[in-house]
């Protein structure tokens, strides 16, 4: 089992910045990469991006390349979403997740923060 808490999140004003932090703990030798995900209302949670832990190659969503970041420090087994130019639609409990292997899905979740962006 890999545990998983994020922090960071909160209520920022459009073009404002916010950093989520998702921190691993347990058998995070297990994990192949991180990600994040986010759900708005009423909508299907969608992939935001994901980094893995070896070599660290980076993926992200194209509504978000250019205004979010993720970052990986390997010795704390956290991973972060650096967000600028928060949009209103950006909106949503954002999620970490890991996954074991290249394929396949993530297995394990974080409980979700709130990042807020009003207009």
């Amino acid at each position: 089992q890999v545990q998983l808490v994020e922090s960071g999140g909160g209520l920022v004003q459009a073009g404002g910045s916010l950093r989520l932090s998702c921190a691993a703990s347990g058998r995070t030798f297990s994990s192949y990469a991180m990600g994040w995900f986010r759900q708005a209302p009423g909508k299907e949670r969608e992939f935001v991006g994901a980094i893995t832990w070896r070599g660290g190659r980076i993926s992200y969503t194209d509504s978000v390349k250019g205004r979010f970041t993720i970052s990986g420090d390997n010795a704390k087994k956290t991973v972060y979403l650096q967000m600028n130019s928060l949009k209103p639609e950006d909106t949503a409990v954002y999620y970490c997740a890991s996954k074991s292997g290249i394929g396949g899905s993530f297995e394990f979740w974080g409980q979700g923060t709130q990042v807020t962006v009003s207009s």
